[in-house]
């Protein structure tokens, strides 16, 4: 039971196969609805498409780390060579992009790298400690043999009793209000 401080997060339905919640999405993206998502214990071929996913941003996170990370190194080799400590050996020229392309090159991975894992931190609203799913006795089962389609009440076009009838339309047998 929840208590009189604790704000909806959202409706959960529960579907019991693959082409349910296909379906289901489906309905819920022609409904014109942006904050929701679909839990499942494994991929499903074609859920992106059912959802209306784009392409991940995430690509563009790596390749301005990796830029940053090329940039970097080819400015690191030249302040320290052309400018900070010039030592001249041989005649060669105090800098040569040839010289500096291996450290500029593990540079650019390393950035690119790291652009990946905080781009998608930053793209997912991650870490976040708590989420109110966690806490609903059968979410669990999404781990298992359930699919829950999750529409949340921030979504601009949330009516409860609209959004349980599409639910119930789409086919879910069990539908439930999540507190926050």
């Amino acid at each position: 039971m929840a208590d009189a401080t604790s704000k909806p997060y959202g409706l959960i339905a529960e579907f019991t196969n693959t082409a349910e919640v296909l379906h289901a999405a489906e309905k819920v993206r022609d409904a014109g609805f942006r904050r929701w998502d679909v839990y499942m214990p494994f991929p499903i071929h074609g859920m992106d498409k059912a959802m209306g996913l784009k392409n991940s941003k995430v690509g563009w996170f790596s390749f301005l780390g990796g830029a940053t990370g090329y940039t970097t190194g080819m400015l690191m080799i030249w302040w320290m060579n052309a400018v900070d400590y010039k030592i001249l050996v041989g005649g060669k020229p105090m800098f040569s992009p040839y010289g500096a392309f291996p450290p500029s090159y593990e540079l650019t991975i390393l950035f690119g790298a790291f652009g990946a894992l905080f781009g998608m931190l930053f793209l997912n609203r991650l870490p976040r400690l708590h989420h109110p799913l966690l806490k609903h006795r059968r979410f669990a089962l999404a781990t298992h043999d359930r699919f829950y389609v999750v529409i949340e009440t921030a979504d601009p076009k949330y009516s409860e009793s609209e959004t349980r009838k599409l639910l119930e339309a789409a086919g879910s047998q069990h539908i439930e209000m999540v507190e926050e």
